[in-house]
């Protein structure tokens, strides 16, 4: 018979639990590197500027970024979600909010850089080639409308409600109305005119007549 004084013994000879060896994590779910990602952001852009949406392709789209195919498709699963994707960021990212102390110099500093982005000549290739598709595809209608409208109406209205703070127009008018006034004349000119160059007046003539209907509503 063993004696109880055996037992502790007995036990000091059990080997310690091994503690159970980690799971590695699958070659899929590597940390997707930031500056790559940015790289392909940039070059869907520039693709999109040089051959259009209809003729872009994941594979042109890569050799522009300088990295594989796999690592465009491990991000984005089709040329679409990529567009959209980019598309709906543009909603995000919006216009930065004027505040110069006044209705017109708010709007005169919003025109500014709207125009300036419209000039560019990869915006100006690319908003109307989506626009073409949207006609086609109403994903892309819908992420057109979101980063168009949501990135202009959220400046428009805080233009609007630093005026009627002021006392500059009354509450209440309209936002919808506001906006196609605020945003209508250059989207215009700038996507549907397509025309020369602005004339040298045209932006601070443009932001008193915007002031003064804005004023009347």
């Amino acid at each position: 018979m063993t004696s109880n004084a055996d037992a502790p013994a007995a036990q000091s000879t059990r080997q310690p639990a091994q503690p159970k060896p980690r799971r590695r994590a699958p070659a899929g779910a590597a940390v997707l590197r930031e500056d790559v990602t940015e790289a392909i952001r940039a070059a869907v852009f520039e693709e999109l500027a040089a051959v259009g949406y209809g003729r872009m392709s994941i594979e042109g789209i890569a050799r522009r970024a300088g990295v594989g195919k796999t690592a465009v498709y491990r991000r984005w699963r089709s040329k679409l979600h990529l567009v959209l994707d980019l598309v709906s960021a543009v909603a995000v990212q919006g216009l930065p909010m004027p505040d110069t102390g006044s209705l017109e110099g708010d709007l005169r500093l919003l025109y500014e850089v709207t125009s300036r982005a419209l000039r560019h000549p990869v915006a100006g290739q690319i908003i109307p080639d989506l626009q073409a598709e949207a006609a086609r595809n109403p994903e892309i209608a819908e992420a057109m409308q979101k980063a168009l409208r949501e990135g202009q109406q959220s400046v428009a209205s805080g233009i609007v409600a630093a005026a009627v703070a002021r006392g500059e127009v009354r509450d209440g008018i309209d936002e919808d109305l506001t906006l196609d006034l605020i945003s209508g004349p250059l989207y215009w000119r700038a996507l549907v005119v397509r025309g020369p160059k602005l004339p040298k007046e045209y932006l601070a003539s443009l932001s008193r007549a915007t002031a003064a209907a804005l004023r009347a509503l």
